[in-house]
């Protein structure tokens, strides 16, 4: 067995797995401004971006040979309705005309949610239950997060993605799409989006922590396979055209059990905890962040995710050049 891992040039001639640029998609954070390029402590090289400096990292990107990216969006002003996130001159809808105007052929993906966008750092809209606790209310939030499609597809957005896991979203979003005439415009859901705990430098980044609470009871338990089958199953009935596992890592068995199970295009998002942690390990010289980062990618790829999501799409592509 060993004669053909001998070299190198026989290792890629016969790996099982491929993994190139082609894969990846690079996450963004834009807020207002001009001329902003603050780093994101948590996140050693990622940045928060104004919309023109924003577009010149979306253009070195393209030039790079990465496909797309995906936008998630600080805003000036945050509310308990998240009024900000639908606004037609919203950072993310300026972002989104910054890039289209320098990049021909990348693809823009926007994090649909509200969480970015409220005062309450969650994913929808407060009201009390009937106990008089408040909590997210799926059906109050589903025309906020619809309204926010809309105004990304109006600004040039070539993929919405519904990460809030409201039941009913991508239904409701695929309606309206296509009402307004954004037939084309696919939507792209996280659709087992678990609650984990490799999301806190995400969101320094996204300045959105909750305020109160937590999000577990609308984000997936992470015992749970069965139910993340259903999820992805319900996502696809109502119109989604592309569907996620978020995080990966953790979460390789999802993937292998959706890609087995669902035939249409299955991305994971390699979130920020995952990335963090490997970096801050390279940065004490634990770990060879190169090597352990592609190795990362490629047991992610190799569980069935047809794209990635990761903060080393851009590392990636001048590693393999």
């Amino acid at each position: 067995m060993r004669r053909l891992r001998a070299n190198t040039a026989l290792r890629r001639m016969t790996a099982e797995t491929q993994i190139s640029r082609d894969n990846l998609i690079m996450p963004l954070f834009v807020r207002p401004g001009t001329g902003v390029k603050k780093e994101i402590p948590s996140m050693p090289g990622n940045y928060q971006w104004s919309p023109d400096t924003l577009a010149d990292e979306a253009k070195a990107l393209e030039d790079l040979g990465i496909p797309g990216v995906i936008l998630f969006g600080i805003p000036e002003h945050k509310d308990a309705h998240g009024s900000e996130a639908d606004a037609p001159d919203s950072v993310v809808c300026r972002a989104i005309e910054a890039i289209k105007k320098r990049c021909a052929s990348l693809c823009v993906i926007t994090d649909v949610c509200l969480c970015e966008y409220t005062d309450h750092g969650h994913c929808g809209i407060i009201a009390p239950n009937r106990t008089g606790v408040p909590e997210v209310d799926n059906d109050a939030t589903l025309p906020r997060l619809v309204s926010e499609a809309l105004a990304h597809a109006r600004a040039g957005a070539d993929i919405v993605a519904p990460s809030d896991m409201m039941d009913g979203r991508v239904g409701a979003i695929r309606e309206a799409l296509d009402r307004e005439g954004f037939t084309d415009t696919p939507i792209m859901a996280y659709s087992a989006k678990y609650a984990s705990a490799f999301y806190g430098p995400f969101r320094d980044a996204a300045e959105s922590p909750p305020q109160f609470g937590d999000r577990r009871s609308y984000q997936m338990d992470p015992p749970n396979t069965d139910e993340a089958m259903r999820e992805i199953a319900l996502d696809i009935e109502e119109g989604a055209d592309l569907v996620m596992v978020k995080p990966a890592m953790a979460y390789l068995d999802i993937l292998r059990r959706a890609s087995d199970r669902f035939d249409i295009p299955l991305a994971a998002y390699n979130v920020s905890g995952e990335f963090s942690a490997i970096k801050a390990a390279a940065l004490q010289g634990w770990l060879d962040e190169r090597a352990a980062a592609e190795e990362l990618l490629t047991a992610i790829r190799r569980a069935g995710a047809q794209l990635i999501l990761t903060y080393w799409a851009k590392d990636y592509a001048r590693w393999n050049r």
